[in-house]
């Protein structure tokens, strides 16, 4: 049976809210998500092929921070980009350090296997990581944040990036160990780009659709137009 003061604040929360949509969230999300996984290494690899390893770490190293600073002037934490500028950086020492392109892309992997693990750890302590990424892209208000349904759809999430992270990784490293840069990028971009976008139009579309059907936000959202749902 549902509280109706329960209802009564359920609606409160979400009457200011944003559209909620699979649609707005992905044009929102993947572009973002796509820069930052992809730009650093694309324009380390261009910069790295035409004028040597010292010009694709200036090159990539750059793109991250450009991407942080966007994020930053837009009033949004960045927390994508800040992560990929962490990892940016600590590439173009690694990479610095060992004179080799295979240097610069191991500190990405290694960094992944961890975030993967961060991800598995999140739900553990009861914080989903996915739903502090989903904050990035929708105010959720803080009795949202707060709910079980929160809490349970966020924490599927979590654990669904944590598995393709880690076992991403271990592919990766497996193949950066062949010691072939050319082969590593064209599997990080041929297998990277399709499995992460399928994960993350699945992750967009489930937390919607979860928040529909729950007893405790079903109700306040059955108001909406349900266009592009």
């Amino acid at each position: 049976m549902i509280d109706p003061g329960d209802t009564a604040r359920h609606t409160r929360a979400t009457a200011d809210r944003p559209h909620v949509s699979f649609r707005s969230l992905m044009l929102g999300t993947g572009p973002r998500f796509a820069r930052d996984a992809l730009g650093p290494v694309l324009a380390f690899y261009i910069a790295w092929k035409l004028a040597g390893l010292g010009a694709g770490i200036v090159l990539g190293t750059g793109v991250a921070l450009a991407a942080f600073f966007w994020e930053r002037r837009r009033l949004r934490s960045g927390l994508g980009a800040a992560i990929g500028l962490g990892i940016a950086l600590t590439q173009a020492l690694v990479g610095a350090l060992s004179g080799s392109a295979i240097g610069y892309f191991a500190p990405a992997v290694i960094a992944n296997a961890i975030y993967g693990l961060v991800f598995a750890g999140s739900v553990a302590i009861g914080r989903p990581l996915a739903g502090v990424f989903a904050s990035e892209s929708y105010p959720f208000p803080p009795e949202v944040k707060a709910s079980r349904t929160f809490r349970r759809t966020f924490s599927i999430i979590s654990l669904a990036w944590g598995a393709l992270l880690l076992a991403r990784s271990a592919f990766r490293l497996l193949v950066l160990s062949w010691g072939n840069v050319d082969v590593f990028v064209l599997i990080n971009v041929v297998t990277g780009v399709p499995i992460t976008l399928a994960l993350m139009t699945w992750s967009l579309w489930y937390g919607v659709h979860s928040f529909r059907r729950s007893a405790e936000w079903g109700a306040a959202l059955a108001d909406e137009p349900r266009r592009s749902a």
